[in-house]
């Protein structure tokens, strides 16, 4: 099997501060899926690697020295688990994950978090065009609605779907947490 990773995407509490607020968001038991990765990530000694949002715009809730920059507990990174900061939306884009995961060797990436049609979708498609083998986690993804140029709202849970049927089209390999094929320990 080739070398895997796990790369967690913006599992920031402001995600969280914006469900407690009411927003409706899709996959409510991402979290729970998400622990589920990170727990078996860690037992079969998979290396785990953050990407977190760090907006330089002061009034983001996604700034890394506010309450909403901080890990959600999911997904809080262990110390020597690489964290890379970014501020657009690919994890790619002016991190240095690329060359860390090549000079480790990983080919291929399980992939969690949020937001699907944001930040996820943008570091999917990146990855793969990077020519890593990407495998994407769909019930450890989540997010919220869009609006569509001509002004409806687009409910969580199709974005999540529409999202993610582009992404298993041509760049990712659709799994569940239960479906993950981990290397051998």
């Amino acid at each position: 099997m080739t070398a895997t990773a796990l790369l967690l995407i913006d599992l920031q509490h402001a995600f969280a501060m914006r469900t407690a607020a009411g927003v409706p968001r899709s996959n409510p038991g991402a979290e729970a899926a998400i622990a589920r990765l990170v727990s078996q990530a860690r037992a079969r000694g998979v290396a785990v690697m953050h990407v977190h949002h760090d907006n330089p715009n002061p009034a983001s809730a996604f700034r890394a020295d506010q309450p909403g920059g901080e890990p959600l507990p999911c997904a809080a990174p262990l110390p020597g688990e690489p964290v890379f900061f970014k501020t657009g939306s690919s994890g790619f884009s002016g991190t240095g994950l690329s060359t860390a995961l090549q000079d480790i060797g990983i080919t291929r990436l399980i992939v969690a978090g949020a937001a699907i049609d944001y930040c996820v979708s943008s570091t999917v498609r990146a990855a793969s065009d990077l020519g890593f083998a990407v495998d994407l986690v769909a019930d450890a993804v989540f997010g919220f609605s869009a609006t569509g140029p001509d002004g409806p709202v687009h409910d969580p849970d199709v974005v999540l779907s529409v999202t993610l049927a582009a992404l298993g089209t041509d760049f990712a390999h659709l799994v569940t947490a239960d479906t993950v094929v981990w290397p051998a320990a």
